[in-house]
């Protein structure tokens, strides 16, 4: 997928999305193989992640169904799918894979991730990288995203909703 890249500060929101409820994890943590010193690429690091995902004022605040919103229980299981199988080097890679998965998946309309290596160094709490992305005009509607991303966990086996072990 190719979304459009941003540059915003901290805290804007894109001027064309106008008003967006936000669904968000932060602090998500797991361990993969990324990097490309030699020290990183034999065995699992911590990294630390952050996603905001932006709708348009979600259908759930009127129907009061997760169906109609962003279903962070999920994308927390597809995060962890993802830090067991990519084959990525680089946070920034990580970073906009994690984007795509939320607009193409879910049905995002704007992002912001992070991606944090904590005490990378000794003398550093943490490095990483953060993005924003915008869907491009034409995306998926939501529901038809979710719906999408629904089949495809369960063709994998994983059941949304169920109880996590």
């Amino acid at each position: 997928m190719n979304t459009s890249r941003l540059h915003l500060s901290e805290n804007a929101l894109p001027q064309a999305a106008g008003s967006l409820d936000l669904i968000f994890i932060e602090g998500f943590t797991g361990e993969t193989v990324i990097g490309i010193h030699e020290s990183e690429l034999h065995r699992p690091q911590q990294l630390v992640i952050d996603v905001h995902a932006g709708l348009p004022r979600s259908r759930a605040c009127d129907t009061d169904r997760i169906g109609d919103t962003i279903d962070y229980g999920v994308v927390r299981e597809r995060l962890h799918r993802l830090l067991a199988e990519h084959q990525l080097k680089l946070l920034e890679a990580l970073a906009e894979t994690v984007a795509d998965i939320l607009i193409g998946e879910f049905g995002a309309s704007w992002v912001r991730v992070k991606v944090v290596k904590p005490r990378k160094f000794d003398d550093v709490q943490a490095v990483g990288v953060q993005i924003e992305r915008v869907a491009p005009v034409g995306s998926p509607s939501p529901t038809v995203a979710r719906t999408a991303t629904v089949l495809q966990l369960l063709g994998t086996g994983m059941c949304p909703g169920s109880a996590a072990s």
